[in-house]
């Protein structure tokens, strides 16, 4: 019975964490501005807090973040019907800077150099140790915000400063320096 019973809390979880919020349409007649203007008070500001907003590496992160928003989450899942964290990441540096990453939370941490939390830019890796066996990253889009294939929401922005992900913080990479990324995305 004790053994019947895990099974069905496992299978509650699992079918938790993979449930994503709805996917908004952005097709046709998608205006960044204005979207983020209405969902993320600060993020489409024209100076940007950190002066990013008109920044190449930005445009192209929230051009990603409207493109995969709403995904599930799925361990191990790397294209639009489920992905998990480190294939996001993964899928939108090799598609959208045509940048090669590792494949895996612990292969991306190795990645590029060490930044600080209060240097962090546009297109910066930051990663958190939630509780439980696996590391989480999100690519920083700006603003407080990050970029990430959230457990119980799917893919979404999320903010720095919220309680949770402040308190599972890690650290924080810069796979390839500004100029150089901002000079992929128009390739």
């Amino acid at each position: 019975m004790p053994f019947a019973l895990f099974c069905f809390a496992i299978c509650c979880l699992i079918l938790t964490g993979c449930a994503g919020a709805p996917k908004e349409d952005f097709a046709q007649g998608y205006d960044a501005d204005s979207y983020y203007a209405r969902s993320l008070p600060g993020l489409s500001d024209s100076t940007g807090g950190d002066g990013q907003w008109a920044s190449p590496v930005r445009r192209a992160l929230l051009e990603e973040h409207a493109s995969w928003a709403g995904t599930p989450y799925r361990l191990g899942g790397d294209d639009r019907y489920g992905v998990d964290c480190s294939a996001l990441v993964q899928n939108i540096f090799r598609n959208r800077f045509r940048l090669s990453l590792p494949r895996t939370t612990t292969g991306q941490v190795n990645q590029g150099r060490p930044v600080k939390k209060a240097q962090l830019h546009a297109g910066d890796l930051v990663f958190f140790r939630p509780p439980g066996p696996y590391k989480h990253v999100g690519i920083y889009v700006g603003d407080g915000y990050f970029l990430h294939a959230s457990t119980s929401q799917g893919v979404k922005l999320s903010r720095l400063d919220n309680r949770y992900w402040q308190r599972y913080y890690w650290q924080s990479r810069r796979p390839l320096a500004r100029d150089q990324l901002a000079a992929l995305v128009d390739r």
